[in-house]
């Protein structure tokens, strides 16, 4: 059973060192983490084996490190500097910030646009539209939303959405009611006309109930740029001309370094299409709402291929078009995941529809893994990009491509980024499939996916028993401390916070019913829930558990042996004999140069292996006095917990055919 929770994860990455909140002496800075050694190993390792996988074991990929600031004009051509973007709402009650399309749902931003837009424009309409058509179309929108026709509000939104216009809208707005074509034709029409209005209004209801203080009083949505921006040399603040020269941004995606490089990389390696280019590499974001720990952040790293292909009418007989060369890429990238340790149940591909492509997307097929909490999440994207990237770089674009693509002449650029292929004796922009994963999302979703809490042998029942007796008296003392702090009108004054008191009171009571298999989720509650705070009981109570589930309990993480932080841990029996720790530590030296090795002798055996459990390293090796008589060490597996002796000559074999680094 993986992680229940992110707060398990976030718990014992903090604990271990895989993860831990940056700038934390002064506060921390919003959802910037900074990766311990244990948790920059864990990445290492998984960009290393996706590399391994796109770029060791293919002939037709190859990896490049592009520079994270690119010129200006990049951007702009990209498109990014125009449309990347998110609306943003802020609550008038509480003052909290939110991304709009995080705060409503479909239903809601229909309603929201529907009808704040009739109600709050109808004074605006020229006079020359009947008084009569507007009176209907208002009606006809608002019985629909009153009787809640679902369906219809949702098509209608997805139409807009899309971009069809209202005139497009206006006719399934007539499926509703047909009278309403008529009538109110030239109504709609001048929303057209005034479609932006219309678009910033869908949040003036109030509908949407605020996730941080449940109030609905929300400003109007408004674009925000997420790219961070910076500067490029000395800049003189008032200068709004020398700023917009120097300006630069911290790239928001690595695939454009990589449409920059295709041509390098096409002619200095003399590759023909179809061919590759991988990397790795930093992106920021500047998110409006990031959370949920590492999965949403404003600085991770993706792991992005672009792969180029002929474009469909230079495809031959017998050769592969993208239709296929997607589908391809899509089973391949599924097939990585479950080989590093996913279960299929936990990861799905989901395709993307119409209304939400990307606007250089003819097809994407997401890999979604189904984190605990908050539920599925994008972990990888696959998208069919056609030729939009290397087109809208490129200049001297027939006029028919630029229609096509919907592009703007490029007079910025010195190139064009075609290819002349040599069977087709032809020059083709190519096409490009998009394998693009989150390494910081990957990093996450491995470990909420090992995470493991098991028991190693049943709890005396009399300690279980005492446990279960001892529970109530603690949820009793804590109610009473949540009364005491409700009653207090200054909350600066409360010594304790009694929605927290609640959820803590909560999750012990339902942890208790399920003992002894919880004995570990009750020792976390107990030492780490904000609710138990300075609690007397608890204080009690938490030693016992603590003890108890040292005894009897093992957290587990069962990471993949190629991607754990640590694949091997030397221990000798006793830290106080000489002869055994100089041959633990000659083991563990022999295998430092191969992969992740570590001698550790700061603990009883059992403890050892506790720890070594709790961060996922597959082997340990036990030198004791066994070893002095027959040359022999203990072996252990972390997964199964088994044993066996294995001769010293006999390690190298056993590590290297188990372990690929």
């Amino acid at each position: 059973m993986p992680a229940r929770s992110i707060e398990q994860v976030r718990n014992l990455s903090k604990r271990r060192g895989f993860v831990f909140p940056g700038s934390a002496a002064y506060g921390g800075l919003g959802s910037f983490w900074d990766y311990g050694p244990l948790g920059a190993e864990l990445l290492n390792n998984i960009k290393r084996a996706w590399w391994r996988d796109v770029v060791y074991r293919r002939d037709d990929v190859d990896g490049i490190d592009a520079a994270i600031l690119m010129s200006r004009k990049v951007w702009q051509h990209s498109g990014h500097e125009a449309t990347f973007s998110d609306p943003m709402v802020d609550c008038r009650n509480c003052r909290s910030r939110f991304r709009a399309d995080h705060v409503a749902s479909e239903l809601d931003v229909a309603r929201h646009a529907y009808v704040s837009s009739v109600e709050e424009m109808l004074h605006e309409v020229p006079n020359a539209i009947e008084l009569e058509g507007r009176r209907l179309l208002t009606n006809r929108l608002l019985t629909a939303i009153q009787t809640n026709s679902i369906d219809a509000l949702a098509r209608i939104e997805r139409a807009r959405q899309r971009g069809d216009g209202f005139i497009s809208v206006f006719g399934q707005l007539a499926a509703l009611d047909p009278d309403v074509l008529e009538s109110g034709r030239r109504y709609a029409e001048f929303i057209q006309d005034h479609f932006e209005v219309f678009r910033q209004a869908y949040f003036q209801l109030g509908l949407a109930v605020c996730p941080n203080c449940a109030a609905r009083d929300w400003t109007l949505p408004r674009n925000f740029n997420l790219m961070f921006k910076t500067h490029v040399g000395p800049v003189e603040a008032t200068d709004a001309e020398a700023e917009l020269s120097a300006r630069a941004y911290l790239r928001p995606e690595t695939a454009q370094g990589i449409f920059m490089n295709f041509a390098h990389v096409q002619r200095s390696l003399a590759r023909k299409v179809p061919f590759g280019i991988a990397q790795v590499g930093k992106a920021f974001r500047n998110e409006i709402t990031p959370g949920n720990f590492i999965f949403r952040t404003r600085e991770f790293e993706q792991m992005e291929i672009e792969f180029f292909i002929k474009p469909p009418q230079f495809v031959r007989e017998g050769e592969k078009n993208d239709a296929q060369w997607h589908d391809e890429w899509i089973n391949q990238r599924y097939e990585w995941w479950l080989g590093l340790g996913v279960d299929s149940a936990r990861l799905r591909q989901r395709e993307q529809a119409a209304d939400e492509l990307a606007h250089y997307s003819k097809r994407t097929v997401d890999l979604e893994y189904l984190f605990p909490e908050f539920g599925w999440g994008e972990v990888e994207g696959i998208a069919n990009r056609t030729d939009y990237d290397l087109t809208a770089h490129s200049r001297d674009i027939p006029a028919e491509d630029l229609a096509r693509l919907k592009l703007e002449p490029n007079t910025d650029s010195v190139e064009k980024f075609d290819y002349f292929d040599p069977d087709a004796k032809a020059r083709y922009i190519p096409w490009v499939i998009e394998p693009s994963a989150g390494a910081t999302r990957a990093m996450l979703a491995f470990l909420c996916e090992a995470y493991h809490e098991e028991l190693t042998k049943d709890p005396p029942q009399p300690e279980i028993e005492a446990i279960k007796a001892e529970i109530p008296a603690v949820v009793k003392n804590a109610q009473k401390k949540q009364k005491d702090a409700e009653k207090e009108t200054d909350p600066a004054q409360r010594k304790h916070d009694p929605a927290a008191i609640e959820a803590f009171c909560t999750a012990l009571e339902e942890a208790a019913s399920r003992l002894p298999q919880s004995l570990l989720e009750i020792d976390a509650l107990l030492t780490e829930h904000p609710g138990a705070h300075n609690l007397e009981p608890v204080k009690k109570l938490q030693p016992k558990v603590n003890k108890l589930a040292e005894d009897c309990a093992r957290v587990v993480l069962k990471l993949h042996p190629s991607l754990a932080p640590i694949k091997l841990a030397v221990f000798p029996l006793k830290k106080n004999k000489p002869e055994l720790v100089d041959i633990a530590r000659r083991i563990a030296q022999t295998y430092q140069p191969h992969f992740r090795t570590v001698y550790d002798d700061s603990a009883g055996i059992g403890r050892l292996y506790r720890r070594q459990d709790e961060i996922g390293t597959p082997w340990c090796v036990t030198v004791d006095f066994q070893t002095l008589e027959d040359n022999t060490v203990t072996v252990r597996e972390r997964d199964s917990m088994q044993q066996q002796r294995i001769n010293l000559e006999a390690l190298r074999d056993y590590f290297f055919t188990r372990i690929h680094v």
